[in-house]
């Protein structure tokens, strides 16, 4: 699809020159970023997506997938066999909207109104760890951590003050924490100690337990914006 050609519905258009107004005309619908952020790390089913994204309605996410297709930020393409699943997945364009949602994220997390305890899905959690790590704190560090979310796995990987995350088989990592988003965000974030959650039964930490500790002290949340 030629980007030229792209149609946005005329009475939710902008009418404004400004390349910021045309991204809003593109993704600025009620739930359209979020549906790009849970494409970042790679395709999605519907069926995940609407599990992922708390409150939305089945034909809201309909809406937003039409029209962030039509608009060339998505694709749907079917998987070949045994899975046969249709999946949706970004653009080569599509994928280049993630820089701004680090900017938006470190931004936003500075209003005194931000709530972190609330629901966080997989992929925006492995998101905020590549917006919030700090490379002067990690220094020479070298380690891989797998962080596994029901049936989905995570590889984070620091090296050469760099971070990297990745949906893949957390088997070789250093650690690996299993555990469900909001737990694992806490751990890092809120600096709670993973014992807690293991005694609860809600958390399992397996591997080299110093690594993981050494690991959360290279994130912390930016400072509150004063009024």
């Amino acid at each position: 699809m030629k980007l030229e050609k792209i149609t946005v519905k005329a009475g939710r258009r902008y009418h404004d020159a400004c390349g910021a107004a045309h991204g809003l005309d593109l993704i600025g619908e009620r739930w359209a970023l979020l549906v790009v952020r849970e494409l970042m790390m790679g395709p999605r089913r519907f069926g995940d997506l609407k599990k992922d994204l708390h409150g939305i309605s089945a034909n809201v996410l309909t809406q937003r997938l039409e029209g962030l297709e039509a608009s060339g930020v998505l694709r749907r393409r079917r998987l070949a066999p045994p899975a046969s699943v249709q999946v949706y997945e970004l653009t080569d364009w599509g994928y280049e909207i993630k820089p701004m949602f680090m900017v938006l994220g470190r931004w936003a997390a500075r209003s005194p109104l931000h709530d972190p305890t609330l629901p966080i899905s997989a992929v925006s959690l492995m998101m905020s760890f590549e917006t919030m790590f700090d490379p002067v704190l990690a220094g020479d560090a070298t380690m891989s951590l797998g962080f596994v979310f029901g049936e989905e796995a995570f590889v984070v990987r620091i090296e050469n003050g760099m971070i990297t995350t990745r949906r893949d088989a957390a088997d070789a990592a250093d650690v690996v924490l299993t555990t469900q988003p909001p737990l694992a965000a806490a751990c890092v974030y809120g600096k709670v100690p993973p014992a807690a959650f293991e005694a609860e039964g809600a958390m399992t930490l397996i591997g080299d337990r110093a690594v993981f500790d050494r690991f959360v002290g290279f994130f912390n949340l930016p400072e509150k914006a004063s009024g």
